[in-house]
This record gives structure tokens, C-alpha cells and sequence, in this order.
């Protein structure tokens, strides 16, 4: 059974938080997805090659849509798994960017859209971690309904658990060696990593990993569905940025072959958590 927490709506400062995250994600994604030949004039930092840009790109935007499915959720129990994962990414993102100030667009011979782009980011990325922390906090103090009972929990089948906790090992595994240590970790990836570069791949994969890692917690299979919608998005958008830069792959070589069995594990995952609604409610 969930608690009063679990089963409290959710609050409109955490909806209208998750919806501005959304925008926000979807601005950054929108100009490393589809530009990413424009990142030196457009972006925070210069990012090379394109494939990195469309990499990270496919990440903001389906983080997005990961974001605004837990805005549109009714209650706490399946919007946190929007919000904690994001908060994770975010604190890690804003501890790479301090790392490396100074590849990031703020001296005046960078071009002004860029210099702007680099103090939007410095702001949200400061920003966004305390906010989900202070809105956090008041949601946790919410309760549902007196006297409402909770709803019975519809267990994973134990094959999804089998696969989140594989995505889960992978991609926090990696994420931290990238993190960690982004010369040796991006020695194992499918294409050239700057330092900065890795470890900006690494929170993302960290972030990733804690969702589904908070997936396989919950065990609920009414209560997961934001990141169903958050990894098959991920895994359609990596496809098509394959599709668009994949020349930066070498593709006989294992990263490349782990890079596309853990793109497909992911989709695999979002695809089966979004199959098991429709029979989870008639349960």
C-alpha cells in the first residue's frame, strides 16, 4: 500500500515547476538537436563533433517529455520519478560546469547570442536544483485526502525488473566512470569525448540510470509510466541522431555494439512500462 505522501496530489508549484523545466529542456534540446553545427554561436559551450550535440540533444527532449508527463500526473506517486532523476541530472550538470568554467561561452569574443546562452544556463542550472528541493519538500509535507484509501500496487513483471536493473547497472556505471574519470571512461565510447563532453554524457547516463533504478523501486506498474514515455523517446531520438551523424561511430567495434544493445534495452523497457497501463488499470 502507498503512504499518505505517495498519495497525495500533486501540488500546483511542482506541476508548474515540472512544465517549466519541460520548456526549458526542450529550448536547450531544440538547438543541439536540430543545430548542431551552430553550438559556438548558439550554445553555452562549443561541442564537437555533431553526434555529441545531437546525443545530448535527443537527452533534453526526452527528458521533456519525461518532464511533462509528470506534470499531467494527478499524483506525487508517479510525478517523483520526473522530478528526482531530474534533480540529480541538474545537481550533477551544474558541478561539470563549474569544473570547466572555462570552456563555457562568457568572454567577450564569443558571439552575444552565446555569451546570453552561457549566463541562461549558469541561472537555470543554479536555480532549478534548490527549487525542486524547497517545492520538493513542501509536496513531501502534502497528504491525500483524509480517510481515502490508498490504491493497491500492480507489481512489475519480473522480466521489466530484470531489464531496468540491467539499464540501470549499465548506465550508472558508466555515467560515474565518465564522470569520474572522462579521459580513461571515454577511451570505451562509441566516438571522441573532450573532458567536458564526457562528463556532461556522464550526468545525463547517471540521471538516466537513477530513474530506472526508481523505477525498479517502486515496483509499480500503475506508478511508472512518466518514465516509460521518458525512454522510448530517449531510444527514437538516439536512433535518428544515429541516423543523422552515425559516421562518427566505428560500427564493428564494441562500444558501438554496447551503445546500440543499451539503446535498445531502453526502448525496450519504455515500450513494455507503456504496454503494462492499459492492463495494469483493468487490474
Amino acid at each position: 500500500m502507498r503512504s499518505p505522501a505517495e498519495t497525495a496530489p500533486l501540488i500546483p508549484a511542482m506541476r508548474r515547476l515540472l512544465y517549466v523545466a519541460a520548456f526549458l529542456v526542450f529550448l536547450a534540446g531544440l538547438v543541439l538537436f536540430v543545430f548542431p553545427l551552430r553550438t559556438a554561436d548558439w550554445f553555452a559551450w562549443t561541442i564537437e563533433p555533431p553526434m555529441t550535440a545531437v546525443f545530448l540533444g535527443a537527452a533534453y527532449w526526452s527528458s521533456a517529455l519525461l518532464e511533462v508527463a509528470g506534470a499531467r500526473s494527478a499524483g506525487w506517486d508517479r510525478a517523483r520519478l520526473a522530478v528526482w532523476p531530474v534533480f540529480v541530472f541538474t545537481t550533477l550538470t551544474l558541478g561539470v560546469t563549474l569544473l570547466h568554467l572555462d570552456r563555457f561561452h562568457l568572454s567577450p569574443e564569443h558571439p552575444p547570442l552565446a555569451r546570453f546562452a552561457t549566463w541562461a544556463w549558469l541561472a537555470i542550472y543554479a536555480a532549478v536544483p534548490v527549487a525542486m528541493l524547497v517545492i520538493g519538500r513542501l509536496q513531501l509535507r502534502s497528504r491525500g485526502p483524509a480517510g481515502q484509501p490508498a490504491a493497491a500496487r500492480a507489481p512489475l513483471p519480473g522480466g521489466l525488473r530484470l531489464l531496468l536493473a540491467a539499464v540501470a547497472a549499465v548506465l550508472l556505471g558508466v555515467g560515474v566512470a565518465l564522470l569520474v574519470v572522462p579521459a580513461a571512461a571515454a577511451a570505451l565510447w562509441p566516438w571522441p569525448l573532450t573532458p567536458l563532453t564526457a562528463r556532461a554524457v556522464g550526468a545525463w547516463l547517471v540521471g538516466l540510470g537513477w530513474a530506472a533504478a526508481y523505477a525498479l523501486r517502486s515496483g509499480d506498474a500503475l506508478t511508472v509510466r512518466p518514465l516509460g514515455v521518458g525512454a522510448l523517446a530517449f531510444a527514437l531520438l538516439q536512433a535518428i541522431a544515429l541516423l543523422r551523424y552515425g559516421e562518427a561511430l566505428t560500427w564493428a567495434s564494441a562500444p558501438a555494439i554496447g551503445f546500440v544493445t543499451v539503446l535498445l534495452a531502453i526502448g525496450a523497457a519504455g515500450g513494455w512500462i507503456l504496454a503494462l497501463r492499459p492492463a495494469a488499470g483493468r487490474r
